[in-house]
This record gives C-alpha cells, structure tokens and sequence, in this order.
C-alpha cells in the first residue's frame, strides 16, 4: 500500500502514532490489521466533514482498494474490541489521577431498519420519536477532560431473539438484550474489573431512566461510589423519618426528589454558590437533604442506604422556591458540597465531549450495519480522540529521589 499524509503536522508525529497505535492494537494478529487501525486512526485525525470509510480512505492513501479494504477492517474482520479499550484505559491512566467515570448517553438517529439496534424510541432532546440506536460510554474524568474509553450498545428484544436478525448483524452469542439501567451498571462494573487503580466515583445521568431506583441499589451494593442526576419524580423519603416524628421538618414516604430539592425545612440544608470551572458564582443556592430511596432498598435487614439529595434551589413565584435543575443524589455523603459539585461539571464535560466526537471524530458517521463494525468503529474513534488529546495528557514529572 502506497500511502501519504495531508498534513505536515500528523507526518511529522507519524512514529508516535505508529506507536500509540501499536499499544493498542498490537494484539491484532496480522500486520496488515494494525496497518488498516493506523489508516483508520489517521483518518479520523485529518479527513474534514464526515467521517465515511470512504472519504477515510481517500484522505490518507492513493490506494484505489483502500476503501475496500478499509471497509473490511472495521465491519467485517473478527479482531476483538475489548483489548484496545483496555490498552487506552491503562495508557490514560498512565498519564493522570483519575477523578471520575461518567457515563453518557447517546442517540445516533438511523434511516431504514439495517442497523444493528435500530429501534424507534422517544428521543427527550430531540423532543419526538426518532428511528435510532441507543449507545452508551464511559468516560474517564482527569483533570479537565473527558476521553471516551468503553461502549455499550442497547439491542432491543427483537434484534435478539430473530436468529435472521442476529446472523445478518453478526451479533455475538453472549450479547442479549438489556435494559439501559443493566448497560449502565454492566459499564462501572466491567471498568472496576480492568482499572489498575483505585476506583473513582461513577456520575452518570439517570434522569431519563424508569429504573433508577434499583440501578442506585445495585451500585451501592457493588461497592461503587456514585453521583448520579435523578429522575425529579423518584420516591424518596426523608432519612430522619420516624413513626411520629416531625412532619413539617421530613417529608412523607410520597414525596418525590424534585420536592425534596425546592423544599426549604428538610432536615440538612446546605447552601453553596454553582460556579463552572473559571467562572464568577452566580449565588445560585444549592439544598441538601439526606434521603432514603425506599424501591432501590435491598429486602435484607439492616441495607437500608442513607443518600445525600441535593439540586439549585431557586426563588419562584411569591418568594417561594422550587428545583432549578437537575436533582443529583450520591452515596458519598462525606464529600464536601464543593468537591460533589466539581463531579457535576465533570458530567456536563463529558456531554459536551459528545458533541466534539460528533463534529469532529465521527461519532454519527459510522455507516456499517454489523454490531462488531460498530463496537470496531467507536474503539478507533475513542482512540483517535485520546491521541488528540496527547498535549494535554502527558506523564506525570518523576519525583526526586
């Protein structure tokens, strides 16, 4: 294969690339493999607009088959995914402290219904239903960034149980269907398993999800710390609650997390001003209380889970005031509100990361049908947008002896 670059910049950092490239995918058994990722890596770095095979192609090799084969690479050649994931997790964590996992949710909107996991579904940014896949990501939180490092992609009943279907997609035998709730979990519990170092809290967003209140007990009970944003009509009950206890102080077994957060007597008020990263405080006030969930409560005696809600508190009509956001509730009740509301804007990093996969690494371009194409595309992507990041993520100075 005859290849050339287009840009003096990525020709001129050609040996690094090669060897990022071979740390992740130095497990694909043959050289022309490894070849095609870099081709692909390459690709996603310097081709403008969308991110087709074809234009990938085109943009890094004067090859007339490259397209082909390229295409072969990503949809059709049976290389595992999950090593690379696992090399990009450790060469991040290599590089600086973790401070959170994010997971976040995306819809990539599809025509037809060849797609691997094309369903329709209500999509709440879009404002309808849309014809679509579900996916959801991980990411790792350094200081400041958010870099993509494991995928999950939701198959809805039909796609599992159709052996037409799951022959012409080539969806593996172990992948069933999920709930979106089981691929949130399935994402914390399967980074905690690979991570060399110590487990940073998960903050995911869970206020689209029916089933938050048992995904909040499992994550608990599998050991994980959490800040997660709620549904607002998630049951909660006041943790100080007691039989005859104070009625106007704890709010009853009905109330739901949105009341909890505009309420202004609950039992553990906290006010702090939410500032993003270099800006003034706006005196916006946060409240806090401390909660029970009671449907996310394990049935053995003694689990009852103490959480810590809280969301901006805002004045509303006649002085009154009422939710003005989001409703967080975390299991790390001993954090200080600063350090929960720092994990705050390490979601809205996260989701605004998301839109600069999509401008600018392909996230929406991906045009193959097959459910390992699809895992193949979003690794290289993941990959091509750490090696972006490689200026702002470096090795850490080595300490004087």
């Amino acid at each position: 294969m005859t290849t050339r670059t287009r840009t003096r910049a990525l020709a001129a950092g050609d040996t690094e690339l090669k060897e990022f490239t071979e740390r992740l995918f130095g497990h694909l058994p043959r050289a022309d493999q490894r070849r095609w990722a870099r081709v692909y890596l390459q690709g996603l770095l310097t081709t403008p607009g969308k991110k087709s095979v074809r234009r990938l192609a085109a943009s890094v090799t004067e090859s007339p088959t490259a397209s082909q084969s390229l295409q072969q690479f990503i949809n059709a050649s049976p290389w595992d995914w999950n090593p690379a994931r696992t090399e990009l997790l450790r060469w991040l964590e290599e590089r600086q402290p973790v401070r959170a996992w994010t997971i976040g949710q995306v819809c990539f909107p599809k025509r037809g219904e060849h797609s691997v996991g094309v369903h329709r579904r209500f999509d709440p940014v879009a404002g309808r239903i849309v014809n679509c896949q579900l996916g959801f990501c991980l990411f790792l939180y350094l200081d400041g960034m958010s870099v993509p490092v494991d995928w999950r992609l939701a198959l809805p009943e039909a796609w599992v149980t159709d052996p037409v279907l799951r022959r012409r997609a080539r969806i593996a035998p172990e992948a069933v269907h999920q709930s979106p709730e089981a691929l949130v979990l399935e994402l914390a519990d399967s980074i905690a398993a690979r991570t060399s170092s110590a487990r940073p809290p998960v903050v995911a967003d869970l206020s689209r999800l029916g089933g938050a209140a048992a995904l909040i007990g499992m994550l608990g009970r599998r050991g994980h710390g959490f800040l997660v944003s709620v549904p607002p009509t998630l049951a909660v009950r006041a943790a100080g609650l007691t039989p005859g206890g104070d009625g106007a102080r704890a709010p009853g077994r009905g109330t739901t997390a949105a009341d909890f957060a505009g309420l202004g007597n609950t039992s553990h008020p906290y006010t702090a001003p939410l500032a993003g990263p270099g800006a003034r405080p706006r005196g916006q006030r946060i409240h806090s209380a401390l909660v029970r969930v009671p449907e996310g409560e394990s049935r053995a005696r003694g689990a009852q889970q103490i959480y810590r809600l809280f969301g901006e508190r805002r004045p509303g009509a006649g002085g009154r005031g009422g939710p003005g956001g989001p409703v967080w509730l975390t299991n790390m009740n001993r954090h200080r509100m600063d350090d929960l509301l720092g994990l705050v804007r390490a979601a809205g990093r996260s989701a605004a990361v998301l839109g600069a996969l999509a401008d600018d690494f392909g996230l929406l371009d991906f045009e193959g049908r097959s459910f390992p194409g699809w895992h193949h595309h979003m690794t290289l992507m993941s990959a091509a947008y750490a090696y972006a990041l490689r200026g702002h993520v470096r090795l850490p100075r080595a300490q004087p002896a």
